[in-house]
């Protein structure tokens, strides 16, 4: 790493996606055109659309050099202001999953939680639980596959 949310190189994937994120395509407007220097560089972990702005930019440094390996991006997983907007995405009202948490009893130590989560993302200590799955029977005889998962791994 070369510094501060800084990325080594970056990987090109084999396949084009089948969709362009963001709308835009690939071909789109630079996310940061008009900016320059270093701030344009810098993703703002207080905006909103940081994520769009950090793929848009992903995508240009791909479209200027094909060969370019993307390889360490793995830090922006685990930003706690990513996860805690991941945690408010979530339904509020949603069943608990299989590890009988709610949204409302993780939310009741909602920053230590997530610091935790990150911290174990970072040093590779996270481990997904697995989905439950089981299958519901359907009116016309067949069955439907359905997947409870858990709002927080181990």
């Amino acid at each position: 790493m070369n510094g501060f949310r800084k990325s080594d190189r970056v990987i090109v994937p084999r396949n084009s996606p089948n969709k362009a994120l963001g709308g835009g395509g690939e071909g789109g407007k630079d996310a940061n055109q008009g900016e320059s220097g270093p701030k344009s560089r810098v993703l703002n972990a207080e905006s909103g659309d940081d994520t769009q702005k950090g793929l848009a930019r992903i995508r240009q440094a791909v479209e200027r050099d094909k060969g370019t390996r993307l390889n360490a991006l793995y830090h922006h997983i685990y930003a706690v202001e990513r996860l805690r907007r991941a945690y408010l995405a979530t339904r509020k009202q949603a069943a608990a999953g299989i590890d009988a948490e709610t949204w409302q009893s993780y939310g009741e130590n909602l920053e230590s939680n997530l610091r935790d989560l990150s911290e174990r993302l970072a040093r590779g200590a996270y481990h997904a639980k697995p989905v439950r799955r089981v299958q519901i029977p359907k009116p016309d005889g067949r069955m439907r596959p359905l997947g409870i998962p858990a709002l927080a791994g181990c």
